[in-house]
């Protein structure tokens, strides 16, 4: 599928820390979202990927958070921006720690 790269970052926020953030825009919707955008928005923290926001073909807009999957409201890229650095801000207050659906941490 064709695609125009809009925005394409990675920050490092520690030794061991950093996000990666893709942003495409498509013509057509990818299978399963309603807009003209697709995306990967990533944290990783020693090697382990810890957040996620993507819109995998044939799943739509989603978020991963340790192993856990849920649906995401697209609300428009601006949004999706900020909702994603605000997990990234909470987690980083909690040091990176997030709670798994069998309760570790």
């Amino acid at each position: 599928m064709p695609a125009d790269r809009l925005l394409r970052e990675r920050h490092v926020l520690d030794e061991r820390v950093f996000v990666e953030v893709a942003v495409w825009r498509v013509l057509q919707p990818v299978p399963g979202s309603r807009h003209s955008l697709k995306y990967r928005l990533a944290l990783v923290v020693s090697g382990e990927c810890i957040l996620r926001y993507d819109n995998e073909a044939g799943k739509g807009d989603h978020r991963h958070v340790g192993r856990r999957e849920e649906p995401y409201f697209f609300q428009g890229p601006e949004r999706l921006l900020a909702d994603f650095w605000a997990e990234v801000e909470a987690l980083r207050a909690a040091d990176w720690r997030i709670e798994h659906d069998d309760g570790d941490a």
